[in-house]
C-alpha cells in the first residue's frame, strides 16, 4: 500500500485538489474532516461531477463531488480480502484504516502489481474491476 497518503479538506477548492494531485502524482485524494476520512475525490469524479457539469474549479468545493461513504478495509487484512473487496465494489484504490478508522494508507491496483505476492491476483482484480456495471444501448 502507498502509506502517508494526504488528506485535503471537505472545503478545499477541486483546483487545491487538483493542485495536489500534480504534486503527489496520483489519481485520488482522501478528504478528512477533524481527523476522520469522510470521503475521496477521484479524477474521475473532477470530470464527471463537475467539468461535464460546467461547475468553476475555483469555487467547487471537494465535499460537492466527493465519493462518500468510503469503501475501506484494515490494516490488519490480508491482501487477498483487499483485493476481493476492490473486485466486488468495482474500485481501483482501497483506502486503508487502522482499528481506530484512521488513515493509514491506500491500495491500488498498482500496489497488488508491484507487492501482491500473486502474478495472478493483480489481473484478476483489474478483469473484474473493468466490467462495464451498465449496458450501453
Amino acid at each position: 500500500m502507498t502509506q502517508n497518503a494526504q488528506c485535503l479538506d471537505p472545503e478545499s477548492s477541486l483546483r487545491a485538489v487538483a493542485a495536489k494531485m500534480k504534486e503527489i502524482d496520483c489519481g485520488a485524494v482522501p478528504i478528512c474532516h477533524n481527523d476522520r476520512l469522510v470521503g475521496m475525490v477521484t479524477d474521475r469524479d473532477m470530470v464527471t461531477k463537475a467539468l461535464a457539469e460546467g461547475r468553476d474549479p475555483n469555487s467547487t468545493r471537494a465535499r460537492d463531488v466527493m465519493t462518500s461513504p468510503i469503501v475501506y478495509c484494515f490494516e490488519d487484512q490480508d491482501i487477498g480480502e483487499a483485493a476481493r473487496v476492490m473486485e466486488v465494489r468495482q474500485i481501483r484504490r482501497l483506502v486503508v484504516l487502522n482499528k481506530d478508522k484512521r488513515l493509514v494508507g491506500i491500495v491500488s491496483l498498482g500496489d497488488l502489481s508491484l507487492r501482491g505476492g500473486s502474478e495472478e491476483l493483480p489481473s484478476e482484480v483489474l478483469e473484474k474491476v473493468s466490467e462495464p456495471r451498465h449496458q450501453i444501448a
